[in-house]
């Protein structure tokens, strides 16, 4: 066929009017194809190298696999399945900061070596990890801030209780966010990963609903509990039953402290059940853990909470002077009771993957958990 095109390619220029008129077509000898196409496939080669690797040849190309073997199920769980490190034993203590604040009542983390912490005025003071003061601000709140917490753009958050809002410190004034429905008081917040605030909700009885309840007309707690996500002003999600009608938080009058693990989960300190509750992305309740596995002396007491980077949980109990430290599915890990911690009072977690944990005596202990594999 490329024959007959360049014969035709030079006869279209040519001047030779008998060759011009002798020309007779080719087209419905090529237009019409044979029903069977003899085609050389390329050969097919492999050969497997027994546990390594296993080689495929195809004519002129070369492709090479290699055989990986799976990870145990039976692997120690203090190993993380993710390679990145391991829980170590004992735990170190990188620093000890003290503070003016006392008693401390909570540590927000900023990056590698900065915190901003609280207690009992209206000041927030933002700390590096020598416990030099990098930055003060002066909250309009009647007594003292809510609680406190750090957005994904590393911008302070605040609660004001008398006023029922959620503030964000921008350029060193406050800003209003969220103000909370009628009759319920924020109490705790945390950010998430994707920029949403979630928020903690406590809702005391009146005194008339409480003389109530004593003449049995008015049954239940004193006080409820729900958590809302706000994305913006807007409510986006509501925590607070399981789907079946039943609370998932027990009625009482200590606040809910709350982290998001990387899952998704929404992990919370119940201290009214002396349980931590974690919840899925939809808020069906997942597991409880009330600190059994741990076979600790004293009774379990969440006052604090916080997750890593390898999803793990870890707990402030406060009874029992220690960190708990879970897996995401709520299995025991271990427990940190072996640097001197006293009267704890905060968590946060740093991005270099350090705990630092507040004591109501004003001081923090920078602490080393995990280690590089």
């Amino acid at each position: 066929m490329n024959t007959i095109v360049k014969q035709n390619e030079k006869l279209f220029t040519s001047k030779n009017l008998s060759e011009v008129s002798k020309y007779q077509s080719k087209l419905n000898e090529y237009q019409c194809f044979p029903k069977h196409v003899d085609v050389e496939l390329p050969s097919l080669r492999s050969n497997m190298d027994n546990g390594k690797e296993l080689i495929i040849e195809i004519g002129g190309f070369r492709a090479t696999l290699k055989q990986m073997s799976p990870p145990s199920p039976s692997a120690d769980v203090s190993r993380l399945t993710t390679g990145i490190g391991k829980l170590t034993d004992p735990v170190s203590v990188v620093n000890i900061i003290p503070t003016t604040y006392k008693p401390l009542h909570g540590v927000a983390c900023i990056g590698e070596a900065e915190a901003w912490i609280y207690g009992r005025n209206k000041t927030i003071t933002r700390i590096d990890i020598h416990g030099n003061v990098r930055d003060t601000v002066t909250t309009p709140c009647n007594n003292w801030p809510g609680g406190i917490t750090v957005t994904i753009g590393r911008e302070l958050i605040y609660i004001d209780i008398n006023n029922r809002t959620v503030n964000l410190i921008r350029q060193g004034k406050s800003e209003t966010r969220i103000t909370s429905p009628q009759g319920w008081t924020p109490e705790g917040l945390c950010c998430t990963r994707s920029g949403d605030i979630l928020v903690h909700l406590l809702k005391s009885k009146s005194m008339f609903q409480m003389y109530m309840s004593v003449t049995s007309l008015f049954s239940g707690g004193e006080t409820k509990h729900k958590i809302l996500r706000y994305q913006g002003q807007n409510i986006k999600q509501a925590i607070d039953n399981d789907g079946n009608g039943s609370v998932i938080f027990k009625d009482g009058d200590k606040s809910l402290h709350m982290s998001e693990n990387k899952n998704g989960d929404v992990c919370v300190c119940d201290q009214n059940a002396n349980t931590v509750v974690v919840v899925d992305k939809t808020g069906r309740v997942r597991f409880r853990y009330d600190g059994t596995q741990a076979r600790m002396e004293k009774s379990f007491d969440p006052r604090d909470i916080v997750t890593d980077e390898l999803s793990q949980i870890i707990v402030l109990d406060y009874n029992n002077t220690c960190l708990h430290i879970l897996d995401q599915n709520g299995q025991f890990l271990r427990c940190v009771d072996d640097c001197g911690l006293k009267q704890l009072s905060g968590l946060s977690l740093d991005s270099e993957g350090r705990l630092w944990v507040g004591c109501d005596r004003g001081e923090i202990k920078v602490i080393k958990y995990m280690e590089q594999s």
